[in-house]
């Protein structure tokens, strides 16, 4: 397959800068996600690599070999995009097999790929089907299926799955992490949905304003986030963060009457070493953030509404000392709290997440 190594890629349009000196390289047959809300600089990428865009500066390669110049054509690349581009006027089988054929490939050799190809995507009994008369499920297989038949060493998709319903998404992920597994491509798939993110890549990129935040496993990305847009990009709902100072083994936090957390003695040692300065934002997440009627704890916060989601509730807060805030809470499905009690918050040292706050990196996780 593919091993594709990007080194300091830049790409503007006009004074708009794209991509800024993006350095990445994805392993030979692995899957990543390039990840980031619209305008980061993703599908850019994705065009880079592809071929339909010309870097500005910077380099691409594809088993070390240079592809900046290379065309399209020639880069050994498949595409699938949110526009799936069905050929309405033919019928499934013809669909699929149209890459081939235009390649000039033997009819026999056609046949075989056509039904093994439809046989992994479950839609061979669709094959003689007009494809006007698809559903939008069976018309995205179809267009995967066109772009899988070529064999191409990387697949690109490009928010394949953002016409879909919820429930259709869920089963389509399952199986593109099954296909992608079995045909051993390099893939890269374009996404603002950290779902999609998380459960199918091995590797993501997170990316913001043409820069790239932070590269690594989802586990990683979850539970160790470089910097403050990492950490509330990932997660659903949203962490929790709260602007203090760092003071003696405490963190003060300034969202809370008594907003004083104290940590043990092992923690006030890491915490001393690591920290440069003592502003800090504190980070919790909200499935890490429990309710208590105890009055024992400094944190209070005021419910003010709640979401019950049948796996779990998600409650929402305003801190005792800033009602402008919203605190989130992850709580068990049968939980019910009354509008206007007052809770302490619950959490422990380990689900602290530490960030300076000039520069918002994480700077201690417990």
């Amino acid at each position: 397959m593919a091993n594709i190594q990007m080194q300091k890629l830049v790409k503007r349009f006009g004074k708009q800068v794209a991509v800024n000196e993006l350095s990445l390289e994805i392993e030979d047959r692995e899957f990543v996600a390039l990840l980031g809300p619209s305008g980061c600089g993703k599908t850019t990428t994705m065009n880079m690599i592809s071929g339909l865009l010309k870097p500005d500066s910077g380099a691409i390669r594809f088993d070390g070999r240079l592809m900046n110049n290379v065309p399209p054509g020639k880069r050994g690349v498949g595409f699938m995009f949110q526009n799936y581009a069905v050929f309405t006027f033919l019928n499934v089988y013809d669909n699929i097999a149209f890459g081939l054929r235009i390649r000039k490939m033997p009819g026999d050799v056609i046949e075989n790929e056509v039904r093994e190809v439809a046989r992994l995507l479950q839609i061979r009994h669709l094959l003689s089907m007009p494809a006007s008369n698809l559903s939008i499920n069976d018309m995205q297989k179809v267009a995967l299926a066109r772009s899988m038949i070529t064999r191409p060493q990387i697949f690109l998709l490009d928010e394949p799955l953002s016409n879909l319903d919820a429930a259709l998404r869920n089963v389509m992920r399952a199986e593109l992490k099954k296909i992608q597994q079995e045909l051993g491509q390099t893939t890269i798939y374009v996404t603002h949905d950290q779902v999609e993110a998380m459960s199918l890549a091995d590797r993501i990129a997170v990316m913001n304003f043409a820069v790239l935040q932070q590269f690594d496993t989802p586990h990683n990305i979850y539970n160790h986030p470089k910097n403050l847009f990492v950490a509330n990009f990932i997660g659903s709902p949203t962490i929790n963060f709260f602007e203090g100072v760092y003071k003696e083994g405490e963190f003060q936090l300034s969202d809370f009457q008594k907003g004083s957390i104290s940590l043990s003695s092992p923690a006030t040692k890491r915490t001393t070493e690591s920290l440069k300065a003592e502003k800090v934002v504190v980070g919790i997440r909200p499935e890490h953030l429990k309710l208590t009627n105890g009055k024992t704890r400094v944190l209070r916060a005021k419910v003010v509404s709640y979401e019950p989601l049948g796996s779990k509730t998600i409650v929402y807060l305003h801190p005792d000392a800033n009602p402008g805030l919203i605190i989130k809470s992850s709580m068990e499905s049968d939980y019910k709290p009354k509008i206007g009690e007052i809770k302490s918050l619950s959490f422990g040292e380990k689900d602290l997440y530490v960030f300076d706050r000039e520069s918002t990196d994480l700077v201690l996780r417990f």
